[in-house]
């Protein structure tokens, strides 16, 4: 296992502000010359660290209005039925994010956005509660997002 130092720490906390840095920023940013810099991000690349890099998009100026936390309940606790919804969930561009949680009457918790009530009913009734095993399904509708963050704590 990789031991993060400093100047690992430094480099992941710059590369979450922004992704698309410069490598010659970046070094001038954490205190290195480039190539070491390069060494150094690609060593965390390797060791799994850095996951990836993507662009943070704007779901509003993409007329995506809505954001949607629905708890989903299953008929039947068995491995099988977990991966067939896994997988159906994971095939949907309108879930950003799943989770499997537990002291809840719910099995999942998804994150959903769309472009309104007319789209969210469509992924309601046209995707979601037909896959098998869904038996359970409780929406709560976004009023206002007060923290977004994407950056860890390092």
């Amino acid at each position: 296992m990789h031991e993060l130092d400093r100047t690992d720490r430094r480099i992941l906390f710059q590369l979450q502000e922004n992704g698309a840095i410069s490598n010659l920023e970046l070094a001038e940013k954490v205190d290195l010359s480039p190539s070491p810099c390069s060494r150094r991000v690609k060593t965390l690349q390797d060791a799994g660290f850095i996951l990836k890099t993507v662009a943070l998009l704007d779901p509003k100026k993409l007329g995506l209005d809505m954001i949607v936390m629905i708890s989903i309940s299953m008929d039947r606790h068995t491995p099988e039925r977990f991966e067939a919804f896994e997988a159906a969930v994971s095939a949907y561009e309108e879930v950003l994010e799943c989770y499997l949680i537990t002291g809840q009457s719910a099995d999942y918790v998804l994150k959903v956005v769309v472009k309104d009530m007319s789209a969210f009913q469509e992924f309601l009734l046209g995707k979601l509660t037909r896959i098998e095993g869904v038996s359970g399904v409780h929406s709560s509708f976004v009023m206002r997002k007060v923290l977004d963050r994407t950056t860890l704590p390092i």
